[in-house]
């Protein structure tokens, strides 16, 4: 393995299908509200089931407006971990924070701990979306400031009509015959000028 392959950034960068799995936020505050919008922003269609015993308003209109959202107004409960695949853990409490960790990895179940990574298993990045194009970005929380304006700089520059030129390419790459290589050089034959 190359010395590069194994310095810098060793997150793995993956995209989640949401409306097939089961997320948890613990959380209704503020940071709840942030992680819901984040997950909604890349997929309204996301199942999300929120545990706390206050909402922000925010929150409660997102779930009147989408019925994959579901508000249980209470306490969280070790119960709350049954047949889910994600939780996010989004409140002001360490202490709870820290006995949901242990009991979610004793289940299997992926976890986002705000602001605490060293509990994490995986991190919410920026996204930038055009249509079907999606790019994430990760500095691996060195800075999400810059993440953030990444992001920014990648939404004003990307054409609007990007899906035009995708589906434009999955007909070329869905006409073409011959072993994968032959594919490969004549799709990079085709993208060249997109440099």
């Amino acid at each position: 393995m190359s010395k590069e392959s194994t310095s810098g950034n060793p997150l793995f960068p993956i995209f989640l299908k949401l409306d097939k799995l089961e997320t948890l936020i613990v959380g209704g505050g503020n940071v709840g509200l942030e992680k819901l919008e984040a997950l909604l922003k890349n997929d309204r269609n996301a199942n999300v089931t929120m545990v706390a015993p206050f909402f922000k308003d925010q929150v409660l209109a997102l779930a009147a407006e989408l019925p994959n959202i579901c508000l249980k107004k209470r306490k969280y409960k070790n119960s709350d971990l049954k047949k889910v695949d994600i939780a996010i853990l989004a409140t002001d409490q360490p202490l709870l924070h820290e006995k949901i960790t242990k009991k979610a990895k004793k289940r299997h179940v992926l976890l986002n701990v705000a602001d605490t990574p060293h509990l994490c298993d995986f991190y919410l990045g920026s996204t930038v979306k055009k249509g079907n194009l999606k790019i994430g970005i990760s500095t691996n929380g060195q800075s999400p400031t810059f993440a953030k304006r990444f992001r920014e700089l990648l939404e004003e520059e990307l054409p609007e009509d990007i899906d035009e030129l995708l589906a434009n390419l999955k007909v070329f790459r869905d006409k073409l015959k011959g072993d994968f290589a032959h594919k490969v050089k004549s799709l990079n034959e085709l993208t060249a000028t997109l440099k």
